[in-house]
């Protein structure tokens, strides 16, 4: 049968037809917020890159919805909305479902301070040399003094990656070993510290002096929070394999650089801007107070070209999704964050 082009024309509007109301219909039935939706699968994404499971329906739609204001704040931030002169950006990691204060109760809120501290091992800040003789620049990653980045998990135990990642810096320094060392181990055995609410650097250096030393993590591994009965004590097959004669304070930057241009350091710093809570990468500049509640390993400085800001390089312990695959540069010469106030460092 031929086709006339009456038929054709019939045959083409019955096509239009049917494919609109395909259309209509597949319209209709898709929500009217893209964006919501967008969010909903984003947050989906997330959970199952953090591995992250809630109790029922109305915990996620919470989470969901302190999810969305995050990432909002996130995204204004980084297209320059919010950020004024900031020289960092911002991003999506494994807080990004957390409130502020939830975040600070959990991750910087080691404000305890003991009151009898003991110094019997500490002494004073020394360095041979001026700060001109220290190099311009100091990345003891490149040195082979630092181990990968860490997770203290919902644990307040900052204090002890800080001490721990100075220790394993300053063995590697000294006998060509880079070991990964033992948080778990200062969280059980060392009674000076309130375990997950918070220690401090000073008493951990005396425990691991006083009870000769860190086993390695393959021997004692962390479990990311409870204290347990201390292993060290009851399981003869482990063995401390790192000691310390004793550790030295810095407390301003300039003894800061000295120190840290021999070795990695632990410091103190204030953590709790929600800006510190969401950093992704490149200087940052703050805002931040001098409100002590976080402890990270200073493991380096140097001068960034872009910014021209001088900086220093720290090792944080919340994950390789916070700040530089784990890492943060950070303003050096300001004080920022209370950087400058308390630091402390191994002896061997």
């Amino acid at each position: 049968m031929a086709f006339t082009n009456q038929n054709i024309k019939l045959l083409c509007l019955s096509l239009v037809l049917v494919l609109g109301h395909w259309a209509f219909q597949a319209s209709s039935a898709r929500p009217l917020d893209h964006e919501q939706v967008s969010m909903r699968e984003r947050h989906e994404q997330w959970m199952a890159r953090h591995g992250r499971e809630y109790k029922d329906d109305i915990e996620k739609e919470k989470r969901f919805q302190i999810f969305k204001e995050n990432v909002k704040r996130i995204e204004e931030f980084n297209r320059g909305s919010g950020n004024g002169k900031k020289s960092y950006t911002l991003g999506v990691n494994a807080f990004t479902d957390l409130t502020n204060e939830e975040f600070k109760a959990i991750y910087a809120n080691n404000k305890w301070k003991p009151s009898n501290i003991s110094n019997s091992q500490k002494t004073s800040f020394s360095y041979d040399g001026d700060l001109a003789d220290v190099p311009s620049s100091m990345d003891w990653r490149t040195m082979g003094a630092v181990t990968g980045i860490k997770d203290q998990g919902p644990c307040g135990c900052c204090w002890a990656f800080a001490v721990v990642a100075a220790v394993e810096g300053l063995n590697a320094i000294k006998t060509q070993n880079l070991e990964s060392l033992s948080e778990q181990q200062l969280l059980d055995c060392n009674g000076r510290h309130m375990g997950c609410d918070g220690g401090y650097l000073d008493t951990a250096f005396d425990y691991i002096k006083e009870s000769q030393g860190l086993t390695t993590e393959s021997e004692y591994p962390y479990h990311k929070g409870p204290m347990q009965q201390c292993m060290v004590q009851t399981d003869q097959s482990q063995t401390n394999t790192v000691s310390i004669t004793g550790y030295k304070i810095a407390e301003n930057e300039v003894e800061m650089m000295k120190a840290v241009s021999q070795q990695p350091i632990a410091v103190r710093i204030d953590a709790s801007d929600e800006n510190f809570a969401a950093y992704n990468g490149s200087i940052f500049n703050g805002p931040c107070g001098t409100d002590l509640d976080h402890e990270v390993a200073l493991i380096g400085y140097g001068t960034d070209d872009a910014t021209g800001y001088d900086y220093w390089l720290l090792k944080n312990s919340w994950g390789t999704s916070w700040g530089e695959n784990g890492f943060m540069r950070i303003v050096r010469g300001q004080n920022l964050c209370g950087i400058g106030i308390h630091a402390a460092y191994p002896t061997m």
